[in-house]
């Protein structure tokens, strides 16, 4: 896996716009003069490094800078990269006073740039890609954890109805859908091959779903790299990347935030069997009770189900992974860094069913 320094190169500031995903910037210019409020150019577009799956850009004018998201050009699956979803999710939260990037404008007019786009603020700040922080002084990373956790909270804790997004996603039954959803990939999958551990994932889960079925706006993919905090402060500034959000068990959504405790440090967001005392980061249980305080949930109940909930997201990280390692077999997905992540499914169930038998399996 790439450390700390790699990924900060490999994914952070911008770079000339790759060939495959250049358009025609006069287009945007024009499109913009009608549609973003006080715009004003020349316009010049750089690519962002980042990893994102919607090609990001940067947008740099005169009087300030902006950022693009567009669906990537290509044939596409037909629910994937919603761009006009990250849209709707996050000007509704900017208007409740989320941090979040302010929106400027949608074009679903594929025509001006080939693909749907939308326009935002560009937030200034730090991207931190490892989860143990270690740039930050140790005085400081406890608090930058305590933020990481009240945002996470202040999202679970907004009615989607009031904020217009009652329709954003099926409410109800989320854990078993999503184990249904993934254990159907896994299963179809047939050239990535069969593994124990997640077949025993595939028979054990459905049947112990704790009980509850509150539904929040969750987003999906919450880790320090897919935020940006202040240049010098423990806060954040925007919350990026949501690509993933819909209505789901806000549980799921914080249970795979606080994966991080339970996974290798050999990655880049893994806390297991690091001295959490001397590094000056809270303790699993001091995260999961500064999260229940705030949200108003029983800390023992979600503490005796966290087994089950770490178990189902890593059982959900290790299908998507099972999935890569199918195209890899097929030879679609060749390249180094996709066949080094087909290589995790093993020990990534393993490690699932491990929560697994703690839960009582």
């Amino acid at each position: 896996m790439t450390g700390q320094g790699d990924r900060q190169a490999q994914f952070t500031g911008t770079t000339d716009v790759r060939a495959a995903h250049r358009f025609d910037v006069g287009a945007l210019e024009s499109w913009m003069r009608g549609h973003v409020r006080d715009f004003s150019g020349p316009l010049l577009v750089e690519q962002f490094k980042g990893g994102q799956s919607n090609p990001t850009y940067k947008l740099l004018t005169p009087k300030r800078h902006y950022v693009l998201r567009r669906k990537p050009p290509g044939v596409l699956l037909k629910s994937a990269h919603a761009v006009d979803r990250e849209y709707q999710v996050i000007s509704a939260l900017f208007a409740a006073g989320f941090p979040v990037a302010e929106t400027f404008g949608l074009c679903m007019d594929a025509s001006v740039i080939g693909t749907c786009f939308y326009v935002m603020d560009c937030v200034d700040g730090r991207i931190i890609w490892d989860g143990s922080f270690p740039d930050v002084p140790r005085a400081e990373r406890r608090s930058y954890f305590n933020a990481m956790n009240d945002v996470l909270a202040m999202l679970h804790g907004f009615d989607p109805v009031a904020l217009g997004l009652g329709d954003f996603g099926r409410p109800g039954n989320y854990f078993a859908r999503q184990i249904g959803r993934w254990s159907q990939q896994y299963l179809d999958d047939e050239a990535a091959g069969r593994f124990p551990d997640m077949d025993r994932l595939v028979a054990w889960l459905p049947d112990n779903i704790p009980p509850g079925d509150d539904v929040a706006i969750v987003h999906g993919d919450y880790r320090c790299d897919n935020m940006i905090f202040h240049p010098t402060e423990p806060k954040v500034l925007a919350v990026l990347d949501w690509e993933l959000s819909t209505l789901g068990h806000p549980l799921a959504d914080f249970s795979y935030h606080l994966m991080m405790y339970r996974m290798p440090p050999t990655g880049t967001v893994g806390l297991a069997d690091c001295d959490l005392a001397a590094m000056n980061i809270p303790t699993e249980a001091e995260y999961i009770a500064r999260y229940c305080a705030s949200v108003g949930r029983d800390t023992a109940e979600v503490m005796a189900n966290m087994d089950f909930f770490i178990a189902y997201n890593m059982f959900r990280l290790a299908a998507i992974l099972h999935g890569i390692r199918g195209r890899v077999v097929r030879g679609t997905a060749s390249n180094a860094h996709a066949r080094a992540m087909s290589e995790e499914v093993a020990p990534l169930a393993k490690l699932a069913w491990a929560q697994a038998l703690k839960a009582g399996a």
